[in-house]
């Protein structure tokens, strides 16, 4: 039972570090009114995060994906986007129309 007792450490750690802050989150959330500008803000950094996590895959990717050229991924994530915002911002249009091109052009490479 004793050679279990770390992994016992490692889970409730893993809770504690992630759930704890979620519950937080959901019993701080449910106290702000839709306008506010807490609100406001907290959107705005998780977008920041969202999109700086995304900039970090795009230009220094690992994996398969660092096989490809730098303008094939630029390419990809831009014109990706573009399609999001003409397709009245579907987000299943900003995920298939940049894997498309993306496994278009490694196929074509």
């Amino acid at each position: 039972m004793a050679d279990y007792w770390p992994y016992v450490v490692i889970i409730v750690a893993g809770w504690l570090a992630t759930d704890m802050w979620r519950w937080l989150g959901v019993i701080a959330g449910n106290r702000l009114q839709e306008g506010s500008e807490a609100l406001n803000w907290v959107r705005a950094v998780a977008t920041a995060l969202v999109m700086a996590v995304t900039a970090k895959l795009v230009v220094f990717p690992s994996g398969m994906l660092e096989t490809s050229p730098l303008w094939l991924r630029l390419a990809a994530a831009g014109l990706g986007f573009a399609a999001f915002l003409l397709s009245g911002q579907r987000v299943i249009v900003g995920v298939v129309v940049p894997l498309a091109i993306l496994g278009a052009g490694l196929v074509w490479l």
